[in-house]
């Protein structure tokens, strides 16, 4: 199993390569990528090894190759349909962003508890009841939400998740969840990225 941090180094070499392809490159070193992220250039090419796309000397990568071997790797292809509950300002937004299919991940509805914003349709994407959530999971098999609400609502959203079915939730309230151990929890701290970036 792919390390965290390993998946989100491969996730920013895809990005680089995609750029390298738009620009009609069709090699690249992993002195180039090192330098892009600011890396041991020796850590690139560990990464690398793992998706078995063998570079060659003074040339590099295959953009194309490598590009598309991360793919397979990081199960890209493997479309997974997902929910976003709070269709708030962030839920509106990460709805709109239709880069998610390009990493398999393809949000089909979002839920909220505000009937004003039932029916409503963001980017071809309609905003249901919540309570509609678990019969709409096991029609369509979602087992995967992003979650939205807002931070005094977290744990009494998630515990309606868990006994919805819900397995996987990408949590952007700020809230430590407490969920049992079948439900796994994928914290989006924009607070501690934040802070990161200040030193």
């Amino acid at each position: 199993m792919l390390s965290d941090k390993v998946i989100e180094r491969l996730s920013l070499y895809h990005c680089i390569l995609q750029d390298c392809l738009n620009a009609g490159e069709e090699f690249i070193s992993s002195a180039q990528i090192a330098l892009l992220l600011k890396v041991d250039d020796s850590q690139v090419r560990k990464d690398i090894a793992l998706c078995a796309v063998q570079g060659r000397a003074k040339i590099g990568y295959n953009a194309l190759d490598l590009k598309l071997a991360i793919e397979h790797l990081l199960g890209f292809k493997n479309n997974k349909r997902i929910f976003i509950v709070g269709a708030g300002n962030l839920g509106f937004a990460l709805s709109k962003y239709d880069d998610f299919k390009d990493y398999g991940l393809d949000v089909v509805a979002l839920f909220d508890n505000d009937p004003l914003k039932f029916g409503m349709k963001v980017n071809n994407k309609e905003v249901y009841d919540i309570q509609k959530l678990p019969k709409l999971s096991e029609q369509m098999g979602v087992e995967t939400v992003i979650l939205t609400v807002p931070r005094s609502k977290a744990q009494e959203v998630t515990d309606f998740l868990v006994k919805s079915n819900i397995h996987y939730i990408w949590n952007f309230t700020q809230s430590v969840l407490k969920v049992p151990p079948n439900v796994s929890v994928h914290y989006e701290n924009l607070i501690s990225h934040f802070l990161l970036l200040k030193n």
